[in-house]
């Protein structure tokens, strides 16, 4: 059987477009006015979750960042999973996707075994141009994204003209190249009628910008409170006091315990 990365590499056809200096809004008026417009567009971005049950919040939040910044695109989105974090938050879940807004058919998805793999394949996917977002996922201390890593997807995202996002589930925020770092938790949903799940909704905690004041999560005036509009393709804030579900719903990518129906593999959607 070919090797996921083998098969990515020989696929991939890449270019080298001078790179953008435009950002991505995120839609939240306080956000945007905070951010100044936005996240930088050709960038690598971080979003953090504290344990594993806020993986899917990561996630989420990452995933509708790359939606944002996809809008109008044709382009694929690269999703590369640590294998770890299968077991512990569920397998991609189509419908997930197709509710943040992405076409689970331009969602080339890659599992592979431990964080220098992961690294890897979203490093070649990250320098083409013909990849609209990366999206890496990393589990635990993952000691191969060291500050070399993050540096060398910064530069790959620069060049490219194209953001890079990596998560991570049960790490602590370190020194790196990212042009922002967040962590994300999640909150629950307001229900719709008959009770049914409503948008998905994070606390979002700016850790670090470029260029700019960054927070800390310990502080109350550095928190967001979003919710994701399906309908708009974005954020939106959450200026409300009503009776919430009983339990965050912010896991729309993932929760499936088998791949049925999952995104295609790099080797569907590229080879």
């Amino acid at each position: 059987m070919t090797h996921p990365l083998a098969s990515l590499r020989k696929s991939l056809a890449c270019a080298y477009p001078a790179a953008a200096s435009e950002t991505i809004a995120l839609g939240a008026p306080s956000l945007d006015r905070r951010l100044r417009g936005g996240i930088l567009r050709a960038a690598l971005h971080e979003a953090y979750a504290e344990t594993a049950a806020d993986a899917p919040a990561a996630t989420g939040f990452a995933l509708a960042l790359a939606r944002r910044a996809r809008a109008g695109e044709e382009k694929p989105l690269l999703w590369v999973r640590q294998e770890a974090l299968t077991a512990e938050s569920g397998a991609p879940y189509p419908p997930g996707l197709a509710d943040i807004g992405l076409n689970p058919a331009a969602v080339a998805f890659i599992r592979v075994r431990d964080a220098k793999e992961a690294l890897q394949a979203g490093l070649e996917a990250g320098r083409c141009a013909t990849v609209g977002a990366t999206l890496i996922e990393l589990f635990g201390a993952a000691r191969a994204y060291d500050l070399t890593a993050s540096r060398r997807l910064a530069l790959a995202a620069a060049a490219a003209g194209a953001p890079i996002f990596v998560t991570r589930v049960a790490a602590s925020p370190a020194p790196s190249a990212a042009a922002s770092r967040w962590l994300v938790r999640a909150l629950p949903s307001r229900p719709r009628a008959a009770n049914a799940p409503g948008s998905a909704a994070f606390a979002i905690f700016l850790l670090r910008r470029r260029g700019g004041a960054a927070g800390h999560a310990w502080q109350e005036s550095q928190e967001w409170r979003v919710e994701w509009s399906r309908d708009r393709g974005a954020f939106e804030d959450r200026a409300f006091d009503a009776p919430s579900l009983s339990r965050p719903v912010a896991s729309l990518p993932v929760g499936g315990a088998a791949d049925q129906g999952a995104p295609q593999t790099a080797e569907r959607k590229f080879g």
